[in-house]
């Protein structure tokens, strides 16, 4: 494969671009080293995000690893002995950052993407704060956390209290003795709705569906039946609905309690919002001193818009990880990959069919010396290295 070499004068040419170091990313580098590839010469990653850890590190103190659902390990590393009780965000930065060591992966950060383009002669150029990199293929694993969904209802920006967001959520103890309206149905809305209700002067919780809550055991035959749902969506060119969508939210000891409490009693969403509080059209109000938008995140994908990627359902449409418009990229942690087992095996998949990508391009003219070059051994093994 193919060192750094001068590309039109300031591009740095490499076969493969990570976009993005959380779950995904990480596992897409693994399985790029894995085939052979190496970190800083026959790829990249970018990341974003200040610290190892993906939007992990930017998660709530109180949301302790303890509270956690369905945390996969990433390939080849398992994630032992964690203490429940340490913030997740920790206890995650912790181990990408052990991750990250390991395998040499050498992930770059801070780097914004600002674009990726089509370069000609079969590259792709990404933009980015560090410079601009010409590349034969593209793992795109960029995640949802710079993206939150803040939905607009009237009178919004007249509200005089306080309004923030799940991505910007302190704990539970910046609420107490205020009057809470918690909007969204999901995970994040039950976990900061019961949190806040036992600091708060008051809290009303808002969906725009009637929640709906999974009893008993979700199996591996329901989580592929989650997991195709989101896919069909994906491979229509629709926008993506998170898996955790389409499972309902699981039964447990906590909510129980705080339905038997009424913290859960949930109210229909609001038609406008007052300076006071919100209204519903029937006449009914209910004051308060914060709005909490736990309405969850987008797919941020803005920087591959000058690809024309997107259907016209608004979506980049997806077969398997790769966009159907252009063989060359992957979306990885994107629709059905985004839960953390999804995201590892998307990985994988991604890589396979890059490898393929790789191969076929180069096969008429093979560079010489190119074949099985790895920092840990031929090709095809991969061998744990701390610096």
């Amino acid at each position: 494969m193919n060192n750094f070499r001068v590309w039109d004068e300031d591009a740095r040419d490499v076969d493969v671009v990570v976009i993005g170091a959380g779950q995904a990313g990480l596992s897409g580098a693994y399985h790029l080293r894995r085939v052979g590839l190496r970190p800083d010469a026959d790829f990249v990653v970018l990341d974003h995000a200040p610290l190892p850890g993906g939007a992990w590190q930017f998660r709530w103190p109180s949301l302790t690893y303890g509270k956690v659902h369905g945390m996969h390990a990433l390939p080849g590393m398992e994630l032992t002995g964690a203490d429940d009780a340490r913030p997740s965000s920790e206890v995650i930065g912790d181990y990408f950052t052990s991750y990250e060591d390991a395998f040499d992966l050498r992930v770059h950060r801070p780097v914004h993407v600002r674009a990726v383009r089509e370069g000609g002669r079969g590259r792709l150029l990404v933009e980015s704060s560090e410079g601009t990199y010409a590349t034969r293929a593209l793992i795109n694993a960029t995640g949802t956390w710079d993206r939150p969904f803040w939905p607009r209802y009237p009178g919004q920006e007249m509200f005089r209290g306080r309004q923030l967001h799940t991505a910007q959520y302190p704990g539970p103890e910046a609420f107490a003795g205020q009057r809470v309206i918690v909007v969204g149905g999901g995970a994040s809305g039950t976990q900061h709705l019961m949190e806040i209700a036992e600091v708060a002067a008051g809290t009303t919780w808002v969906t725009r569906r009637p929640p709906v809550f999974r009893e008993g055991p979700f199996g591996e035959v329901q989580g592929r039946e989650a997991v195709a749902m989101v896919e069909e969506r994906v491979r229509r060119g629709l926008p993506p609905r998170s898996v955790v969508s389409v499972t309902g939210l699981p039964l447990n000891d906590a909510i129980r309690r705080a339905r038997a409490q009424g913290v859960l009693d949930r109210l229909p969403m609001f038609d406008r919002i007052t300076p006071d509080g919100v209204a519903w059209d029937d006449g009914r109000t209910v004051d308060a001193d914060v709005i909490l938008w736990a309405t969850g995140f987008r797919a941020a994908i803005d920087h591959l818009a000058p690809l024309r990627l997107r259907e016209p359902g608004g979506g980049i449409a997806v077969e398997g990880t790769r966009a159907v418009r252009d063989e060359r990229i992957h979306l990885v942690g994107y629709g059905p990959s985004a839960s953390t087992i999804g995201a590892n095996r998307a990985g994988r998949a991604a890589v396979s069919e890059i490898k393929h990508l790789l191969d076929r391009d180069i096969a008429p003219a093979a560079l010489p010396g190119s074949a099985g070059e790895t920092d840990g051994g031929p090709a095809g093994e991969l061998t744990a290295v701390r610096s």
